[in-house]
């Protein structure tokens, strides 16, 4: 009897080690959007629509954008006259919705009603990233480079409003992935993969006025995101994967962390100070401790090459593009953020 108690205790102990570990999980899965229509082949970026209560997802490899409904989290349209849905930016004052389409070297604008496209505003070939500054209500879309046969990239500026490109900011860099804004002053923060440094361009003088390296701590940079109040620029690598924390004021090297692989997406939650890192297999979470410290807090099961994702604060939730693989059809998973 003795021995069962034991046995009973030592299980009970386990059982409620574990719930605990599960209630202390920053991301807590919830339900999944079943995508089967899709074959293989990657995501690419979300944007969300919070009064029209709408989650879009570019299917790139699918030649689509898809629609979700965040009250229902029901897929309820599918976009698909474009070649290669890279990423978008959402007017919801407008009901425009506008798509950088690298294939077809153009931004394709649709009445976000009716789905129908309205307009089209030519690139270089390979357009993919962008970023929106809601302060002008300007787009910076990444356009040119290697995949266009060139040496260098543009950032070209998009003017939303009258929707027409209003200027092209030369990089000298054949790779230029993700950017980030400034919104308290005139920079934007980007990626120059191949080059393994962050560019920072005066967005009023349209050039570039510094460039910060961090190949001594890593090489292949990908993603990024900005804590402008702890002056802190995050930007993640492949080379090896790593959480890189950067000084945005003096573009020095603050720390780096390990992170998960093939890493391709990447958000700042402010609120919880928070970073969270798609990749493959996993998403990893890190805590802001204070700006010059971070600790991984979570290493969340996520799916295979589900490197897209969506922090959306205003719900508390988080969004996750997992690609078809093996026989299992596409989803996109919706974790519940735990403060």
């Amino acid at each position: 009897m003795r021995k069962l108690r034991a046995i009973t205790l030592v299980t009970f102990v386990f059982v409620a080690l574990g719930v605990q570990a599960q209630e202390k999980a920053p991301l807590v899965y919830s339900q999944s959007i079943p995508l089967p229509a899709l074959h293989d082949g990657d995501f690419d970026h979300f944007t969300v629509d919070l009064e029209g209560h709408r989650l879009f997802l570019t299917a790139e490899k699918n030649a689509a954008v898809v629609v979700f409904d965040l009250q229902t989290n029901k897929l309820i349209h599918t976009i698909s006259d474009i070649k290669e849905a890279h990423s978008m930016a959402y007017r919801s004052d407008l009901k425009k919705l506008f798509v950088v389409d690298g294939e077809a070297a153009e931004v394709k604008i649709y009445d976000s009603d009716s789905y129908k496209r309205i307009g089209s505003i030519a690139l270089k070939e390979d357009a993919d990233s962008n970023v929106y500054d809601p302060s002008t209500k300007y787009m910076y879309v990444v356009n040119g480079g290697e995949g266009a046969h060139m040496t260098y990239t543009f950032i070209s500026v998009i003017d939303t409003t009258a929707s027409k490109k209003l200027a092209d900011i030369k990089i000298d860099a054949d790779s230029v992935e993700a950017m980030a804004i400034e919104k308290s002053g005139p920079r934007l923060f980007a990626n120059l993969a191949s080059k393994s440094t962050v560019a920072v361009i005066d967005r009023k003088k349209r050039e570039v006025i510094a460039t910060w390296p961090t190949g001594e701590v890593a090489e292949e940079l990908a993603t990024m995101a900005f804590d402008e109040g702890g002056h802190r620029l995050f930007v993640t690598s492949k080379t090896p994967p790593k959480l890189i924390v950067l000084d945005s004021d003096s573009g020095k090297v603050v720390t780096s962390l390990p992170c998960v692989v093939k890493n391709d997406d990447m958000a700042y939650d402010p609120a919880n100070k928070r970073i969270y890192i798609s990749g493959n297999d996993f998403i990893d979470v890190f805590q802001q401790k204070d700006p010059d410290h971070y600790e991984q807090i979570g290493h969340i099961a996520g799916g295979f090459r589900a490197k897209t994702a969506i922090l959306v604060p205003q719900l508390n939730r988080y969004y996750l593009a997992v690609p078809r693989h093996g026989g299992k059809p596409a989803e996109v998973r919706i974790y519940q953020v735990v403060p």
